[in-house]
Order: C-alpha cells, then sequence, then structure tokens
C-alpha cells in the first residue's frame, strides 16, 4: 500500500461528497449484506438440516448472541469515532493509541463476559424465551460463541477501526473471507459431520479467526499511519473514557435491542408457541439485510462527518448527512415492498413447514409496515453519534427501544393476541422517527445561531 496511505484520511475533507460516501459505503454496505447474509445461510442450513425446532433455538440465542456482540460493537465504533475525529485533527499519536487500546479493551471485555456468563447459560436462555424443547439447541449453539466471543469482539473492533483508517476495501474483503469461510463450513460441520446447531456456531467462530488474522496483519505494517507497536496497549483513562462514552450509544441500542427480544420472544411464545419465536426469527434475519444496508450507509458516513465536524467544515457535514437520508429511506422502502408483495417466497427458502411458514408471513408483513421510516432514523442516530453527541444518540435508541416498544408490549398482545405482538414494531419505529426529527431540527437551529 505504501506511505502514500498516510495522505488517505485527508480526502474526507476535500473529494466531493456524493463520491466519497459511495466510495466508504459501498464497501460498508457489501460488508454488512454479506454479513446478514451469512446469519441467513446459518438458518437455511439449520432449517434444512435439523428441522424447524432448531430454527426457533437459533432464534431464541440470537439476542444473547447480539448482546455479547454489543460489547464489542461498544468498544469498536466507540474507538473509530475517536480516530476518525483525531485524524481530522491531526492527532495522529492519539489515533495510534486508540488503536492499542481497542486490543487490550476487546480482550478483556471478551474473557470476563464469557467468565460471567458461562455458569449460568441454561438460565440465561430460558429468560429469552426458551422451552425444553428449543434449550438442547440454543445451549448448543451459545457454548461455541460464548468460548469464541474474544475472536469476534476483536474482529468486529478492528473492522470498524480499519474504516476509519482509510481501509474501507480492506474491512470489506475481510467480511467476505468471514462470508466465504463461514458458508463452506456450514454443510461440512451440519450436513457431513452432523454437529447440528453446533456446527453453525463453530463456522462463525472459526471464519471470524481467520479474518482477525488478516486484519492484525494488516495492522503489523509500519508503512501505514496506524499501526501496532510498542507502548499503545496500555489503557489510558482519557481514550477509554471518551471511546466508551461514545459508543455507549450502540452498547445501549443494541442492549435495549436484546431486552426487546426477550420481551418480545416471552410475548410471542405466550400467544403463539415455540413456532411464532422462530417465525419472528426469520422475519427478523431477512428485514436486517436491508438494516444492514442501512448500517452500511451509517458506517460510511461516519468517517465523513467525524473528520468534517473535526475540522469544522459544517457544509460538508450537513450535505453528507442529507444524502445518506436519502439513500436509506430508499432502501427501507424497497424492503416495505418486498415484505408485502412477496412474503411467501422469502419465507419458503428457510425450509420452513406449513405451520411456521403461515405465522413467519403474517408477522413479516406487518413488521415491515412503517420501515420507509426507519431509515432516516437510524441515520440522525448514528450522525449524532459520529460528531461525539453520545447522549442524543443514546436517548434516540432508548425511546424506540424503551419509551415506545415497551410500553406497547405491555398493551397490545391482550387486545389484538399475536397480531398486538407483531404491531408494537411499526407503530414503535412511527413514534421514533418523529422524535428524531425534531431532535435533527433542534441541532441544525442550534448550529446555525452558533
Amino acid at each position: 500500500m505504501g506511505n502514500t496511505r498516510q495522505y488517505v484520511p485527508t480526502e474526507l475533507g476535500t473529494e466531493r461528497i456524493g463520491r466519497l460516501l459511495w466510495q466508504y459505503a459501498a464497501p460498508a454496505i457489501t460488508a454488512m449484506v454479506a454479513t446478514s447474509a451469512y446469519n441467513i445461510v446459518d438458518s437455511i442450513f439449520v432449517g434444512r438440516g435439523v428441522g424447524d425446532v432448531a430454527i426457533s433455538g437459533m432464534a431464541v440465542a440470537s439476542p444473547f448472541m447480539n448482546l455479547s456482540a454489543a460489547f464489542g460493537a461498544m468498544v469498536g465504533v466507540g474507538a473509530s469515532t475517536v480516530i476518525s475525529v483525531r485524524l481530522g485533527q491531526k492527532k495522529y499519536e492519539t489515533a495510534q493509541v486508540t488503536l492499542g487500546n481497542t486490543i487490550t479493551l476487546n480482550l478483556i471485555i471478551g474473557v470476563l463476559l464469557t467468565a460471567v456468563c458461562w455458569p449460568f447459560l441454561d438460565d440465561i436462555l430460558r429468560v429469552f424465551g426458551a422451552s425444553e424443547a428449543t434449550l438442547p439447541y440454543a445451549r448448543d449453539y451459545m457454548r461455541i460463541i460464548l468460548l469464541g466471543n474474544v475472536v469476534s469482539h476483536s474482529y468486529f473492533g478492528l473492522n470498524a477501526v480499519l474504516r476509519s483508517a482509510g481501509h474501507p476495501q480492506a474491512a470489506m474483503n475481510c467480511t467476505f473471507l468471514t462470508i466465504a469461510v463461514n458458508t463452506l463450513l456450514d454443510p461440512l460441520f451440519i450436513f457431513v459431520f452432523r454437529w447440528g446447531v453446533a456446527g453453525a456456531a463453530f463456522a462463525t467462530i472459526l471464519s471470524q479467526a481467520m479474518s482477525l488474522a488478516v486484519q492484525l496483519r494488516l495492522f503489523s505494517r509500519k508503512t501505514e499511519l496506524l499501526h501496532l507497536r510498542r507502548g499503545i496497549y496500555r489503557l489510558r483513562a482519557d481514550i477509554v473514557r471518551q471511546a466508551l462514552v461514545i459508543g455507549l450509544s450502540p452498547f445501549l441500542m443494541n442492549t435495549c435491542a436484546c431486552l426487546v427480544v426477550l420481551i418480545i420472544n416471552n410475548r410471542l411464545k405466550e400467544y403463539g408457541g415455540d413456532m411464532a419465536i422462530g417465525a419472528f426469527g426469520i422475519a427478523n434475519r431477512v428485514v436486517f439485510i436491508f438494516i444492514m444496508i442501512v448500517m452500511g450507509l451509517n458506517q460510511g458516513m461516519q468517517p465523513i462527518v467525524g473528520y468534517n465536524w473535526g475540522a469544522r467544515q459544517d457544509d460538508r457535514v450537513w450535505r453528507v448527512l442529507r444524502l445518506t437520508i436519502c439513500a436509506a429511506t430508499l432502501v427501507t422502502v424497497v424492503c416495505t415492498l418486498i415484505g408485502e408483495i412477496f412474503p411467501e417466497a422469502v419465507i419458503h427458502a428457510f425450509g420452513t413447514g406449513p405451520e411456521l411458514t403461515h405465522i413467519a408471513v403474517r408477522g413479516y408483513r406487518i413488521i415491515v409496515a412503517a420501515m420507509p421510516l426507519v431509515g432516516a432514523q437510524m441515520v440522525i442516530g448514528h450522525f449524532f453519534q459520529s460528531i461525539g453527541h453520545a447522549g442524543k444518540s443514546i436517548f434516540q435508541s432508548l425511546t424506540r427501544q424503551l419509551l415506545f416498544l415497551i410500553p406497547l408490549l405491555v398493551v397490545l398482545p391482550p387486545m389484538w393476541g399475536l397480531d398486538g405482538v407483531w404491531a408494537t414494531m411499526p407503530i414503535s419505529d412511527t413514534m421514533s422517527f418523529f422524535t428524531s426529527i425534531g431532535m435533527l431540527c433542534w441541532l441544525i437551529h442550534k448550529v446555525k445561531k452558533k
């Protein structure tokens, strides 16, 4: 890559916004969609190789797995935001130390989380909605995921740092490697070795380990502006505090999402049984493809916003925000159209039986009803995070997950049954959208006034 790589971040303040957003977002979108795709591949292989109850078991394990990933996101997203802003301010030494602190934090948090959760795994899974039928599958899956916690945290954290350091293509390639290896190992472990859902978990961790090795090799090159060297791994209180405060927003977002899924799973279990939980797992995975596209747009936007906010180029900040909102809205409109017009074709791809298919199709249609509003809400929340306004980003996360969705989950299911559980999602999405728009208008007014 050569020494010229050291000057790549400066293009964030000079290149045309449209081209820059595409340059940074396209690899992230591709990587995020591919990541979502291999989660779907896991479910398809498990559904066809083990059965509908195994899909429900994975659906129970997914929020717990996401809760684990939330800790990695807290470090990775927070650190990458700090790095983007420091590069914009030309504080290269601080950015370098942030890289080392990212590695150390991920190791510490990954080990601690595994040690704390392992003895209580069955109890945790029951809280997340596991029944006697689905518990064995959820347990087999999560045991492997917990053992590979450090690998997963480090992989996702360094991928976020790669993008902020001016390597979006490398971050995308690492994700592609993960997906390719996972897709090859899934059928081998599930159908040939007959490891069931544990095989899917093994495939996930091994594929991430291979990509992590590539990331570490990239950061070992001394020609890079940010590279691994002695003296950067000792935790610095100021860097850790700032990274965790900024990363607290995605952490709370993911934690609240896990809490909400926990409540949803238990409501689904009450009003529709294990098959309803499996249906939600399938619909959620499909919708997540489009959510991941928006997240990819956000990841492409983040270094541009962070750099230009740090460099005080406000006009470029607002332009990239507008463009990202428009793109995200287009994506979520497509999500709704597919969900309303072709739900049966999508659900059948998982090899589901008649009962699971019927429940999943109806739930899928209701869930995507307000998706056109979700894109803008997600972009605005990530925008606040990218400029270091962690409190506002956290509040936006809490409005949808706690202030709106949980009360609706209490009120609507007793009135409408299973449909009431599905309906809580589009209603809370709509309420959260208008809250986000109000907060953004307030910020714009405040900045212009200054």
